[in-house]
């Protein structure tokens, strides 16, 4: 038994030395400080720029948002009453963004109460805030509580750095949005409290047009992984 105990407690160093070194390395290619940037009128003409790429308007005007996010979390948002349902394998959570309290909890359709209703409406909060700035987050710019500045790229271009100092679940988060000419976000680079590497680079691509009239992406690229926005479907 001891031998075995050795065995175990040398392949569980080996795994815990080989993600040292992986982090390690990730650490060393991909982290970036935050660049400094003042907020500015141009800040905010070029995210206006990028809102008029997206169909801001048509965003603005839409009632209803329905998505999966990689496959594994599924949405139905009626945005201008602040409901969602949230499905999240067999939990179905109808959603109340204004009042959570009120908000039902089903597993496996059988309805759930105290404790593990509050715990699960939390985890869908948390997730509907994390799987909807995936697909909105350029309509998000000019939020209550954020801050924007230009900063000077090395190939000359501009990028805009949205900071959001209050509201969804990581407040303090910054996003260094980079566009095309037209202003359509081709990337961002990110520096959250979720993850400790700063400046990482998820794509923001495959836009397609909803039937509102709104852009969406269906589909971000994130260091390894692959994100698939499924079943965009949007209506005014």
């Amino acid at each position: 038994m001891i031998k075995i105990l050795k065995k175990i407690g040398k392949i569980l160093l080996g795994l815990l030395l080989s993600l040292v070194i992986i982090f390690s390395v990730v650490y060393f290619l991909y982290n970036e400080k935050l660049p400094k940037a003042e907020m500015s009128v141009e800040a905010d003409l070029l995210a206006q720029k990028m809102l008029k790429a997206v169909h801001h308007d048509s965003y603005e005007k839409t009632q209803y948002i329905e998505w999966s996010f990689a496959g594994r979390h599924h949405y139905k948002w009626n945005k201008q009453r602040k409901l969602v349902e949230v499905k999240l394998d067999d939990k179905i959570v109808q959603l109340n963004l204004q009042s959570p309290d009120s908000s039902s909890v089903k597993v496996s359709n059988s309805e759930v109460s105290g404790s593990a209703r509050s715990e699960i409406i939390e985890q869908a909060i948390a997730h509907f805030n994390n799987d909807s700035f995936w697909l909105v987050a350029p309509h998000k710019v000019f939020d209550p509580g954020t801050e924007r500045g230009v900063v000077a790229l090395a190939n000359g271009d501009e990028a805009l750095l949205v900071t959001y100092t209050a509201g969804g679940s990581t407040p303090g988060d910054s996003y260094l949005w980079l566009l095309d000419e037209t202003g359509l976000p081709v990337a961002f680079k990110m520096w959250v409290s979720i993850f400790p590497i700063g400046g990482v680079e998820a794509t923001w691509e495959s836009w397609q047009t909803a039937e509102s009239g709104a852009l969406f992406p269906s589909h971000h690229k994130f260091l390894f992984l692959d994100i698939p926005i499924e079943g965009i479907k949007a209506r005014k």
